[in-house]
């Protein structure tokens, strides 16, 4: 059995931590089955690390253009593959085995008014279109983004598996007192403060999360600092705008990227975490901060409430009085904070990767059978 993964986003922000726990838990499981890997040229090394039965193939193509439409299929039929994995919704239509595909969210769609272009909301909804058709089956990552592809797509339910995401171990992990020290240091953590991690894109609903800390510190919380970790600030203007319109740019820190290894420990060092978003296929980061012992403050809309349960504070992400309430509501109360953080360390094990990549070959198994 020879089984195709798409791993070319092995190091993006979101879909790069499916792949590389997929590619992880695959190589734990299964020594039997003969696995491809397209990855981009500098990442074919990846292979070795995982086992003798895993090789890679370099693949130049970018993502959502022309090019792999034609190269991944041509691949694959060099190749010889039984099955194709495409773990984000492009899967080029001329793929000659059978596929599976990961469709972790319908966001394009949900917000057509964050694309550039209408030529984008084109381009998403036609590969969507053909990912969920084309494929013998599809994995997605919570019940609620399951029902907004039924939405979208005229597929049977059975199609579609809910595989959820997990926490990376080292969230888990409390980090040495002397690397707390040093991050304390290279960051100068002097001051309490609330933190987002996550992408930086309109949906993430950043504006009203800097109106709500403005709203904060107007209570008298003058000792609170904002730090937001997360890729591509500099395309998004308008935060930058917000923060000196309320004169808080002082007082809100743009880190942007960060390793593993720091951000678990920003985790632990924050007084909440807040994840204000409109829309997620799931939203990790809540997770990896429940993981980390804090708080969490997030959203009652989308698949966050199925993600976090019990064990975190839900607001409105529409109002900006809302998301500072909730905030607020925890900082003014130790015995909140406790709860939660009870309440997060119980919540996260109720997600494994370790099951959900089990599932996952399973499926693998079924299609070919």
């Amino acid at each position: 059995m020879r089984i195709g993964i798409d791993a070319r986003k092995l190091h993006d922000f979101g879909i790069g931590t499916y792949i590389r726990n997929l590619l992880r838990e695959l190589a734990a499981i299964d020594r039997q089955t003969e696995y491809v890997l397209f990855t981009r040229p500098g990442d074919t090394g990846v292979a070795a690390s995982l086992g003798e039965n895993f090789r890679a193939v370099s693949d130049r193509s970018g993502p959502y253009s022309i090019a792999e439409q034609v190269s991944i299929p041509i691949a694959a039929k060099r190749q010889g593959l039984d099955l194709l994995h495409a773990p984000h919704y492009v899967l080029p239509a001329l793929t000659p085995s059978k596929t599976v595909v990961t469709i972790h969210d319908c966001i394009h769609l949900m917000f057509p008014e964050y694309l550039r272009h209408r030529m984008g909301y084109a381009f998403a909804r036609a590969s969507l279109y053909t990912a969920a058709h084309k494929s013998d089956r599809i994995f997605t990552v919570s019940e609620q983004s399951k029902r907004d592809i039924l939405k979208f797509f005229n597929v049977p339910p059975e199609k579609i598996v809910v595989t959820p995401n997990a926490i990376d171990d080292r969230f888990s992990t409390a980090p040495s007192p002397e690397h707390v020290v040093n991050m304390r240091e290279r960051y100068q953590l002097s001051h309490s403060y609330l933190l987002y991690v996550g992408n930086i894109k309109p949906h993430k609903n950043l504006e009203r999360l800097i109106e709500a800390f403005h709203l904060i510190r107007k209570e008298g919380r003058s000792e609170l600092e904002l730090i937001i970790i997360g890729d591509e600030i500099s395309k998004l203007q308008s935060l930058r705008r917000a923060v000196h319109k309320y004169d808080i740019h002082r007082y809100v820190r743009f880190l942007g990227y960060v390793p593993q290894t720091t951000l678990a420990v920003l985790y632990r060092l924050a007084d909440v975490f807040v994840f204000p978003s409109l829309y997620e296929g799931f939203g990790l980061p809540p997770l990896e901060a429940m993981a980390s012992g804090t708080p969490v403050v997030t959203s009652n809309v989308s698949s966050l409430p199925e993600v976090v349960g019990d064990a975190a504070v839900l607001v409105d992400p529409y109002k900006a009085e809302s998301i500072a309430d909730g905030i607020l509501t925890v900082l003014r109360s130790t015995h909140l904070r406790g709860e939660l953080s009870k309440r997060g360390l119980e919540r996260v094990k109720a997600f494994s990767w370790a099951r959900s990549v089990q599932r996952v070959r399973e499926v693998y198994g079924e299609v070919l059978a």
